[in-house]
Formats: structure tokens, sequence, C-alpha cells
């Protein structure tokens, strides 16, 4: 074997399309091949994955968004082609076969402590120094906040490159972002670049760098509906460090996880995942990059914390606002704007805008973290457009997935094949 093989099947399994895959081991390979999976849009309802020396063996069954399998050819060519790849160069394409990385724009990151109104003012500033927003997410968790933002000049439609306006630039958001009762300083990167790296998977990386797994007394909307169960015991007989988590079934669940083992600088040698119904299973054997399983109290717990950090930073919790309209210089300032005048704070935002459309999906709750009153999302639609504006499910549009086979019993019959009974 010189190179990666993908076999895709469409016929073993009745609800769902097996994808096997078998590469050559590196860290943050299984990453890699996930993040292709998900960026297509595709839900993983199932994975296995075990390594052999120097091979890794991954399967996973995956549907579309609707829960139904793969019929798609082109989505089922390009994954075949795209992970027969050398994986180490992918460049992933963002939620759709047809979308092309955005090229020619100005590039802000961003993180800092989070507050009523954060976007609103990050937008206002951009929109005073005509920049023009083409595309941004941003994420919250634990009392931090962190942005990717994609910007234009406003008079040309490129990238801004003059070194004093990009200076200018951080200089005005730092202020911002300062927070006198705030021991962290505000992280900004400003430049005109068009890197491959895919926005959500800079967003963990950026959120564990400035280390939001750290506890938090005011943290707000932690609630039980979102808590996930991390267990880690020792394998001794092979050198392994175990890891279990139990917790509600989303999309991108393993993605999430993967990107925090990864950046942990933990190697998966064999895990699971199962979905079903509302809850999902995560099984995963793993050793440090160095080659030794957890070694003291102090990294497991810090493991615990980062991979229960890595689940709630995509919050579910809050309503969906989808506003979608004709592109504009500004719109984000006054959608966001409309926003904070109302008291509704922002958890997770997602902003695009392609071909004089845009396409901006917010999650928000009161600045307290508790859900928006009915007749506050109505003055926000009176306030924005009743046409332009319209509330969407928990998971931001995302359909949910058909119930499937508990993942209870699917684990406790395996258990039991296991050993005879």
């Amino acid at each position: 074997m010189n190179s990666t093989r993908v076999v895709i099947d469409n016929h073993s399994c009745e609800h769902a399309t097996v994808i096997e895959i078998i590469s050559v081991n590196r860290h943050g390979i299984l990453l890699d091949v996930v993040q292709v999976l998900t960026d297509l849009n595709l839900n993983i309802t199932k994975a296995y994955v075990s390594s052999d020396g120097d091979w890794l063996m991954d399967v996973f069954n995956v549907t579309d968004c609707d829960g139904n399998k793969i019929r798609d050819e082109r989505v089922l060519k390009y994954i075949q082609k795209t992970l027969e790849t050398d994986i180490c160069c992918l460049k992933s394409m963002k939620r759709s076969v047809e979308l092309k990385p955005i090229k020619d724009h100005t590039s802000i990151e961003l993180t800092g402590t989070d507050r009523p109104g954060f976007l609103s003012e990050i937008s206002a500033v951009l929109t005073d120094l005509k920049c023009n927003v083409v595309s941004a997410e941003f994420w919250t968790h634990n009392a931090r906040a962190a942005a990717v933002i994609h910007v234009t000049d406003q008079s040309t439609g490129y990238a801004i490159e003059d070194p004093k306006r990009l200076f200018q630039i951080k200089g005005l958001l730092s202020n911002v972002l300062k927070n006198e009762n705030d021991l962290r300083t505000p992280n900004i990167t400003v430049s005109s670049s068009s890197d491959s790296i895919q926005t959500q998977r800079r967003l963990h990386q950026m959120m564990f760098a400035d280390r939001d797994f750290e506890k938090h007394d005011g943290a707000k909307g932690d609630s039980t509906i979102t808590r996930s169960h991390v267990c880690i015991l020792d394998c001794n007989d092979r050198d392994y460090t175990v890891v279990t988590l139990r917790s509600k079934d989303r999309p991108y669940l393993l993605f999430d996880t993967l990107c925090s083992l990864t950046d942990m600088e933990y190697m998966v040698f064999h895990g699971t995942l199962i979905t079903g119904g509302m809850e999902a299973y995560q099984e995963y054997y793993i050793r440090h990059v160095d080659g030794l399983p957890i070694g003291s109290e102090a990294e497991r717990e810090r493991v615990i914390l980062c991979l229960e950090a890595a689940i709630k930073r995509r919050s579910t919790e809050g309503v969906g606002l989808e506003v979608c309209t004709k592109d504009r210089f500004g719109l984000l300032s006054d959608v966001t704007r409309i926003f904070r005048e109302n008291g509704l704070c922002i958890r997770r935002a997602e902003i695009s805008a392609k071909c004089g459309k845009a396409k901006d999906t917010f999650l928000v709750t009161d600045v307290l973290g508790k859900p928006v009153e009915q007749k506050i999302v109505d003055l926000v639609r009176g306030q924005i457009g009743q046409t332009t504006i319209k509330v969407k499910d928990h998971d931001l549009g995302l359909s949910p997935k058909k119930p499937q086979e508990s993942a209870r019993s699917f684990l406790f019959g395996n258990f039991l094949k296991g050993r005879g009974v």
C-alpha cells in the first residue's frame, strides 16, 4: 500500500453511506479526514478508528443533512478524489462542493472578553473604517469571545494592503476590546492574505489558545442541557489513556472533539463514535505525540475541561435568527445594533455574502443567557423586516437527524457479544 485507499459503499447499510479509508497514520490526519466530511455538511452517525503500526483505518457512516444516504454522484466523487490525495495539502471546501474559498480579502482574527454588544461594536468600527464584511464567524464560550472576519475595501472591493491602514484597523479594534477588569490582553491579528485554514478549525485553535476552558463563575448559558460527561481511564497493559464522552448529539460533534484532542497534541489510535436518538457516545484510546499516556491528575483534569469546552463552544441554546436580504455596505452593523438595542446577546454568528445576497445567521439569548421572550423577537423582526429575518430552530437551521438505534443498547449489545453472551 503506497497511497490512501478510499472505498464508498451505499449498499451494506440501510440508513447511511459507509466510507472506509486506509491511510498512513500521522498526527492530525483523522481530523483532516473528518473535516472533509463536515465541510460538505454531512452528518457522521457512526465512526470506527483503528491503527496498526504506521497505518490507520477509518470507517464512517454518513448521511446528508436530512438523514438520507449520499446519492449525489458529484459529492461522492469529490470525497473519493479529495481523500485519496495527500491529505496534508487539503484545502477543504466550506459547506458546498461548488463553493470556492474566499480570496483577495483582509483577514481579522480577534479574541477577548465576551459582553453584550461585542459583535455590534466590532462591526460598527469596521463600517466607520470603510471595511466591507464579506464573511465572518463569531463564537462565545465561558465569558470569552472569538471571531474570524474577512473584509474588503469598500471602494475597491479587494483586500486592504496598506500597512498604515492595517495598523489603524488593529489599533481601533484593540480600543474596543480593552477591558480594565480582565487580566488577559485581547489578541488581534490583521493580515491581507487568503489563509486556507478552515474558519471553524481556526476558531477552535483561537479559543483554546485563549484558555476558554478555564472555569469562570460568571460564564452564562451553562445549563445542564449542554453539559457532557467526560471520563478518563488508564489502560496500563497497552500504555493508552481511554477517554469516553457522553453528550447530546448534534452536527459537527466529532469534528469539535478531534479539534480539541489535536490541539492538545494527542493522537487517536482507536476510537468509536455512536449516535442514537438525541445521545452520542465517543470513546478514544489516545497517547500524547511523545508516545506517553496521560501521566498526572493535573493533565487529566485539563483534558476533561478542554473536551467539555470543545463540545460547548458550538452552543445550541438560544433563538436562531436568519437574515436573508440584498447585501449592502454596513448591513451587519445595522442588524447587530438593533439586536443590542433590544437587549439581545449574540452567542454565535455566521455571516456570508455571495452574488449580491447576504445570509447572516445568529444564535441569540438575553443578556443573562436566558431564552428570548417572543415579544422581543417580534419587535426585532418588525424593525429589521418581517420578510428579511426569520426564526430558525435551535440548531441554526441544520435539519435534525432521523431517529436511529439507541447508542446505549448498541454498546451494551456489543459488550455482551464480545464476551460470548
